[in-house]
């Protein structure tokens, strides 16, 4: 086991030729500043398998029942920067979640768009296409309220962002502003 800065590990299993990294979450700069959310705290794990990775996040100390979407970030703070949905997350009544996510969570992790491209427009804010940009890396994680209201019930702000599949989720409730924007956790796991 080798540990690198911020307090991620990295486990090199020789025999099966996996590797994983663990790493911590903390308060987004939206719960700390509005000094809500003061017990959460969030461990995530991601195992390589080869050709993909699981991604397992456990939290404690949320808000009991309160649903939550997860996402790869860019930057862990907004603006964010290129952000894709990974799952949703939901607490138990003792506030405690956890989830699985199978993808690529390493250092190859990116998006592009060699070109502009039509795009579905599902909800009234969809695009209707895509800019082109060249590739991304998206390193980071954090999660959101999936409702304002939620947000609210817990002591955070009311602001609605765009992180659901409703595009009306909550402010983000944890994240990985622990690492720096351009070394995000999943940057320290070489495929």
């Amino acid at each position: 086991m080798t540990v690198l800065g911020a307090g991620v590990l990295v486990t090199t299993q020789a025999d099966a030729a996996d590797s994983s990294i663990s790493f911590a979450m903390v308060r987004s700069g939206v719960a700390a500043n509005a000094n809500c959310l003061a017990a959460a705290t969030a461990k995530v794990r991601v195992v390589t398998h080869g050709q993909n990775e699981t991604m397992t996040l456990r939290a404690t100390g949320l808000p009991p029942d309160t649903d939550f979407d997860l996402f790869i970030t860019q930057v862990p703070n907004a603006p964010f920067g290129v952000s894709w949905y990974q799952s949703d997350l939901e607490s138990g009544d003792d506030g405690t979640a956890s989830v699985s996510v199978i993808g690529r969570f390493n250092v190859e992790t990116f998006a592009v768009a060699p070109n502009t491209a039509p795009a579905p427009v599902v909800h009234p804010q969809d695009a209707a296409s895509n800019p082109a940009f060249a590739p991304i890396h998206t390193f980071h994680v954090g999660f959101w309220f999936n409702s304002p209201a939620d947000a609210v019930k817990a002591g955070c702000p009311g602001t609605v962002t765009p992180f659901n599949g409703e595009h009306n989720a909550g402010v983000q409730a944890m994240s990985t502003r622990n690492f720096a924007d351009d070394n995000g956790p999943l940057r320290q796991l070489v495929s």
